[in-house]
């Protein structure tokens, strides 16, 4: 029991590189959110042309996907 407990230790541990890296990718992450977000704030009016104009591309595919389940 106690050879299994000391084996789970040493698999278990992670290195400080590791953590390190982990923590970069969730800063870069974050980032990446507010640079987005801004950008959508930025370009409001262009952000809401493209999405209204991607209405009918959606309905579409998803009266193609419908028809599609249907048809099994």
């Amino acid at each position: 029991m106690a050879e299994d407990l000391k084996q789970c230790e040493n698999k278990c541990c992670c290195g400080g590189s590791k953590a390190l890296l982990t923590i970069f990718k969730v800063l870069l992450g974050l980032g990446f959110l507010a640079l987005g977000c801004w950008a959508l704030l930025r370009w409001w009016k262009l952000s809401m042309m493209i999405g209204k104009g991607c209405i009918g591309l959606f309905l579409i595919l998803a009266g193609v996907i419908t028809l599609a389940i249907a048809k099994e």
